[in-house]
């Protein structure tokens, strides 16, 4: 079976408005030469093309899918933020939440983001693919359910899962969130609930400020169903894949899921303007690699990969071909210049100590082989 891969140009035309990186331009922020917000379409397009040009893209089962309904909406979202969004969108833009700016017509293109993951979702379990990528815009890993939040309209994960259970019945899903910031809205829809494992390795202290913390494992029925895994700034691959080793896979073997999803942030990497880590394009082939065998042992290879957060339009084009070209099992004549970079500035050996003693740590007490 193919690689499925979801995509629309429309996705690329949501408008967060005049910013430089994500400063509101204004008294003393200067209107900005160049793409101006950070969450630009230019990641996202600049990656599109390099898949063109390598060949990728035509070894790949390539489509867009129906926009998300009011109805798939409400099993996630409140009707009155709908509500709000949906009128400011009609009325030129505006703030759906805290660093949510939006413009006219974004409404309709969130909801056709939130459908891209809803099809593959879709085609995924239906057997119509092994696996699939939903290049999906703007993204959705922080939208609570009564508001947006960090440049995300809609909860495009959340929305997937629940039109998927309520075409096949109850199923387990994993979550596993590799953005370089907390996945604060997917751990917020599901907090109490014991049908769905939400899994967020973020940067420590980053973004929202004071989210993301290890103690926080669940509410009531979901207690032990989310796991936050933090990492000290400067944390490059090999802190990655000692997260991924030491608490994700035995976290998500503990779970048994039906089905893996991927919040497919490429943040972590070494130039991105919003965060301060030092992963690079083998990191993320390399936990895309994990992600894969997890699936297969676990859950029939059924994986899904949603894009999340990059905001370097250098390093994010390599680093999400990485991840697309091991789903196709596929490596392509593409030669990644900035992963020598990152690597040669990985952290010292006693940090990354450090880090792997805070890891295992944290698995020891989870009752993992830490």
């Amino acid at each position: 079976m193919t690689t499925g891969f979801y995509f629309d140009e429309l996705c690329l035309w949501h408008s967060t408005g005049l910013h430089a990186l994500v400063l509101p331009v204004g008294g003393w922020v200067q209107p900005p030469n160049g793409a101006g917000h950070a969450e630009s379409p230019d990641t996202k397009r600049r990656l599109k093309s390099l898949m063109d040009v390598s060949g990728l893209t035509a070894r790949l089962a390539v489509t867009s899918a129906p926009a998300a309904t009011r109805a798939d909406l409400l099993r996630v979202h409140d009707a009155a933020y709908l509500d709000r969004l949906h009128a400011a969108s009609k009325a030129g833009g505006g703030e759906a939440g805290s660093e949510a700016p939006f413009g006219a017509g974004s409404y309709d293109i969130a909801c056709l983001s939130a459908g891209l993951a809803m099809q593959a979702v879709t085609d995924v379990l239906g057997g119509r693919h092994a696996n699939a990528y939903a290049l999906s815009r703007p993204p959705g890993h922080h939208c609570l359910p009564d508001q947006g939040m960090g440049f995300c309209l809609l909860a495009n994960i959340p929305i997937a899962i629940e039109a998927a259970r309520a075409a096949h019945g109850p199923l387990r899903v994993a979550v596993v969130d590799w953005d370089v910031h907390h996945g604060n809205g997917t751990e917020a829809v599901y907090l109490d609930r014991a049908d769905t494992l939400t899994i967020s390795i973020h940067q420590q202290s980053c973004y929202p400020p004071g989210s993301g913390l290890a103690a926080n494992r669940g509410q009531g029925a979901g207690e032990g169903c989310n796991l936050n895994i933090e990492l000290i700034p400067g944390m490059g691959h090999n802190s990655y894949l000692a997260a991924w080793d030491l608490l994700v896979a035995p976290a998500l073997a503990g779970f048994a899921p039906d089905l893996i999803i991927i919040a497919s942030g490429l943040d972590a990497n070494g130039f991105d303007p919003l965060a301060r880590m030092q992963a690079h394009s083998g990191t993320f082939r390399a936990l895309t690699e994990r992600a894969m065998a997890a699936a297969q042992a676990l859950c029939g290879g059924r994986l899904v990969v949603v894009h999340e957060g990059g905001y370097s339009e250098a390093v994010v084009p390599f680093c999400g071909l990485a991840v697309v070209e091991t789903l196709a099992g596929h490596r392509t004549a593409v030669d990644d210049p900035t992963l020598p970079m990152i690597a040669a500035t990985q952290p010292a050996a006693d940090v990354e100590a450090f880090q792997l003693a805070r890891l295992q740590a944290q698995a020891r007490a989870l009752g993992f082989s830490g």
